[in-house]
């Protein structure tokens, strides 16, 4: 038990971890270095077998990534946490690490692009299918089970539709079918929501969008148990080495510092932003969590504490009209990065989902007239100016 264990969310974003060296830091140190010097070749031999702890080479052992690592897992309410060096890389992992050929992953339709690539087109390579679902339908994914349904992945709320899934509900689904529910948590971060405590198995992040929060590194983590991911999934990354650098695991300590308040301050903004355009004649629909007329509405405040920072909605006129939308922006940064305090807009159909088939994007409910926008924490009013200026255009 450490003497963190029950202090609240803020105080463990910013003390976890952090076991100052002889030279007093008051600020976590990066240690770059590549490899460690052992006492003895007893003690690399004893090291390298697994039965001393300590650091052997930096691709699986640096104390930088390690505090990232334990607060992390800290904030998650899990036991282990495996840094990676993308969000990509950890989905690579988990899968690599838990799943075997002729097993199969039971999946959300609605998923951020690349992940459906990896599952459809390099996953299906190594003998691993994927069966596809609606996200919020839970007798769809009662139905599809098979007896080789090994994995339940999804994203809640997804991206970029901001769909959400009762995660309890598969969670007793899953293990019911002796499964494991995968939850990628990127929109909401433990700040909002807590799968864990929900009963799911793993969760997924990429740190690039809120974990860092100012748009700064690549890097991605994996939190769950000890077994599955601090030996399955650590397995993986210390013998492929899809490593997070020392660097990029302090900024995202330094970003898990603010987290908490940042993401209050994202929602407001964002729940703000969707009632402005769901008021904007231009606007045909809004997709936010924090809506009444959200599908999944009645999960914000049990599941997930609020709306969260991302807003999506469709013009009339498909891409054309959405396309001259971003275009007549001004102060908006044009990305499909999100979760930096710079507000950015994106058209999903032709970036994030852009190497999905017409049909795929059509089962994920992603039109040529959506755009996604990623709020940030610029003044609303310097927000909806911009827009204003986009709508008039589209």
């Amino acid at each position: 038990m450490s003497e963190l264990d029950d202090t609240g969310f803020a105080t463990r974003a910013i003390r976890v971890g952090h076991r100052r060296t002889a030279e007093a830091e008051h600020s976590e140190p990066i240690f770059a270095t590549s490899s460690y010097v052992f006492a003895s070749a007893a003690e690399a031999a004893a090291r390298f077998a697994g039965d001393d702890a300590g650091n052997i080479y930096s691709r699986f052992t640096n104390p930088t990534v390690r505090v990232f690592e334990e607060r992390l897992a800290a904030l998650e309410g899990g036991e282990a946490c495996v840094a990676t060096a993308s969000g990509m890389s950890a989905v690579l992992a988990v899968c690599l690490g838990l799943l075997r050929n002729g097993e199969r992953i039971l999946s959300s339709h609605s998923l951020f692009g690349s992940t459906t690539m990896l599952f459809t087109k390099y996953l299906a390579r190594l003998g691993i299918a994927t069966d596809y679902v609606p996200l919020a339908d839970l007798d769809a994914w009662a139905a599809a089970m098979t007896p080789q349904t090994r994995l339940l992945y999804l994203e809640t709320p997804s991206n970029p539709l901001t769909e959400m899934a009762d995660i309890a509900a598969l969670a007793d689904l899953a293990h019911a079918h002796d499964c494991l529910l995968v939850v990628d948590n990127c929109f909401c971060t433990p700040a909002l929501q807590r799968p864990l405590a929900l009963g799911a198995d793993l969760v997924i992040h990429s740190a690039t969008k809120y974990l860092d929060g100012q748009g700064r590194c690549v890097g991605g983590a994996v939190v769950g148990d000890r077994q599955r991911v601090g030996e399955e999934v650590f397995g993986v990354l210390r013998t492929a080495g899809p490593s997070m650098s020392p660097f990029n695991a302090w900024v995202f300590l330094k970003g898990l510092e603010t987290l908490a308040l940042r993401m209050d301050a994202h929602s407001r903004a964002a729940a703000a932003l969707a009632d402005w355009l769901h008021e904007q004649p231009e606007v045909t629909r809004v997709y936010y969590p924090g809506r009444p007329e959200h599908p999944q509405h009645h999960l914000v405040g049990s599941q997930q504490r609020s709306g969260g920072g991302i807003v999506s909605f469709e013009v009339a006129g498909g891409r054309a009209a959405a396309w001259r939308l971003i275009d007549a922006t001004r102060l908006i940064s044009i990305t499909a990065n999100l979760g930096d305090v710079k507000t950015t807009i994106t058209h999903p159909a032709t970036t994030t989902h852009g190497r999905l088939s017409a049909e795929e994007r059509a089962a994920a409910g992603i039109s040529e007239g959506l755009i996604r926008i990623a709020v940030g924490l610029e003044d609303l009013v310097d927000i909806q100016a911009d827009l204003v200026r986009g709508l008039a255009a589209g």
